[in-house]
Formats: C-alpha cells, structure tokens, sequence
C-alpha cells in the first residue's frame, strides 16, 4: 500500500496558484503508473497526496522561497 506524498510551492500554475488540477492528475496518474511499472503496485491501493505550500511556509538556505524568487528577479 504505497503512499507518496508530493509537495510544491504555489508559484506555478494560473496566476501564481501551484498546478492546475490537469497537472496535479498528470502527477496522480504518472506517480501511480510509476509504482505499478516498477515495484508491481495494485494502483487500487496506491494513495498520492498532492500538498500546495505558499512560497512564505518554504525555505531554503535561511530564506523564504518568496524571498529567493524576488531577488532573481
């Protein structure tokens, strides 16, 4: 019973929002298809579960990743 958890920052996407729900079902299926094709996982009890972070709750280096985004930009 395999349980990946995916996180990502809500800076892709329309307006700066994360993924669109499209891409999180991409992320779903290939995730899913991925554990099925490698390790022989029924997907009937594969569980993702797709996490939206705002840029301020993520750090890297001691700096939100908000922080990083506008300094190269």
């Amino acid at each position: 019973m395999p349980y990946v958890n995916i996180k990502v920052t809500r800076e892709g996407g329309p307006d700066g929002t994360g993924p669109t729900p499209e891409e999180k079902a991409q992320l779903i299926k290939g995730v899913t298809d991925l554990l099925q094709d490698v390790l022989n996982k029924s997907p009937a009890t594969t569980f993702v579960v797709i996490d939206e972070v705002s840029l301020d709750d993520w750090g890297i280096s001691g700096q939100s990743v908000r922080k990083i985004r506008a300094a190269q930009n």
